[in-house]
């Protein structure tokens, strides 16, 4: 079995345009989620979102483009960039047949679907762009990374609900740990903020109206965001042969499916998924240091997964630490796990821990250290991200310190 290493990240969430930004905003304890600036707000009973402000594609990509990418995409693009430069990796030669993508997100193009039904129903339009089916596609992203950096090796995408972004990187773990490829570029993003998106789930019921608070007693829903994260997930030999920077080593991963109901977690399946991540790296319990936690602020979920991590770890569970980034740049839905894997190669790396901001009053169901409010500075070794979807979908990767 091969070893696989992360030699490249990049980003673009409501926090900032790239990492650095990122881990400046995670060490701040800094929120991100602002009043939305979107068509059509006031119809909304949610105005509040993780909204990517200040991003103008016309300084990115040109006319041609932005007619074929999606905002998903777009986000996709420049992450993938700032990940593949950062990585120093040139994918020519036999390398481009050795490489690919694997993506994950949950509704793909939301925006293009929100824009064209407008101009079908409400504006009585007969005709839509041709090229709205492959801009709409959830693979898209996917596509476009690939012909951006001639990756020629096997190219999909994942979509799992929220749990998207962690299947799809557990799949690009997999592929390089078995020798199937050398190199995948992987993540995921979501742009879900526009009127349709928020619309639709707004009859959930489970969003805030005011801000995301993971595991506070007061908490009241969740909040969405938007963004993207990619990483370059490469075979270690191949790494440190080049003299690549490495920033951490995925070390395990697992997925499971509660197979009880399609909007309510189930602490088993949860729990499933922490410990096979566990027995997949050969490591013990009480070697994990943190965990990004799944943490969507509400009040079924952060219970459920308290209830899960205190069933895994035993004693451990009080001394691990535990935070939801969720409560700085939102819930981006499929792309989440990307970004929230940016905190634990923090951790791992430089030894901070990003925090769960909002945190306001104790609750009992979520007794753990759950980093309230303020970043903290700890030696971590081991460091777990979780994913727990709609449809009891769960995915969990483990990392280890370079």
């Amino acid at each position: 079995m091969k070893r696989v290493v992360i030699t490249g990240a990049g980003t673009i969430n409501a926090l900032a345009h790239d990492v650095k930004g990122t881990f400046e905003a995670f060490r701040e304890g800094r929120c991100g989620i602002t009043e939305l600036d979107i068509r059509d707000k006031d119809r909304l009973s949610i105005q509040i979102g993780g909204q990517v402000h200040d991003w103008d594609p016309e300084a990115r990509f040109n006319r041609q483009q932005i007619a074929l990418y999606d905002k998903f995409t777009q986000f996709t693009l420049l992450a993938g960039r700032e990940a593949v430069a950062q990585s120093g990796l040139n994918f020519d030669g036999r390398l481009s047949y050795e490489a690919g993508v694997v993506l994950g997100t949950a509704a793909g193009g939301v925006n293009t679907w929100d824009d064209n039904y407008r101009t079908v129903y409400e504006e009585g339009k007969n005709r839509v762009h041709p090229f709205v089916v492959p801009k709409l596609m959830n693979n898209a992203a996917a596509s476009h990374l690939s012909m951006e950096f001639n990756l020629k090796g096997p190219s999909f995408t994942v979509a799992t609900a929220c749990a998207s972004s962690n299947h799809a990187m557990g799949q690009a773990f997999h592929m390089i740990r078995s020798g199937m490829t050398q190199v995948m570029l992987t993540g995921g993003s979501e742009s879900m903020l526009c009127f349709g998106g928020i619309k639709a789930w707004e009859g959930l019921r489970v969003m805030s109206r005011d801000a995301c608070r993971p595991f506070s007693l007061n908490r009241n829903g969740m909040v969405q965001g938007e963004g993207a994260a990619i990483f370059v997930f490469e075979e270690h030999e191949h790494a440190r042969a080049r003299g690549a920077e490495i920033l951490a080593e995925v070390v395990g991963f697992a997925m499971t499916s509660d197979a009880s109901d399609i909007v309510m977690p189930n602490k088993q399946g949860a729990a499933r998924a922490i410990a096979g991540a566990l027995r997949d790296a050969r490591l013990n319990g009480d070697e994990v240091g943190y965990i990004n936690a799944h943490g969507t602020g509400t009040a079924a979920n952060d219970k459920t997964e308290c209830a899960a991590v205190a069933d895994v770890f035993g004693p451990h569970a009080d001394r691990l630490m535990i935070s939801s980034t969720k409560s700085m740049h939102g819930h981006l839905i499929g792309g989440t796990g990307a970004v929230e894997l940016l905190a634990c190669i923090m951790a791992l790396r430089d030894g901070v821990i990003a925090p769960t901001i909002g945190y306001e009053e104790p609750d009992p169901e979520c007794a753990l250290n759950v980093v309230p409010n303020v970043a903290r500075d700890a030696k971590v070794k081991v460091a777990l991200s979780n994913a727990f979807a709609f449809g009891g979908l769960n995915a969990v990767l483990a990392l280890k310190r370079a």
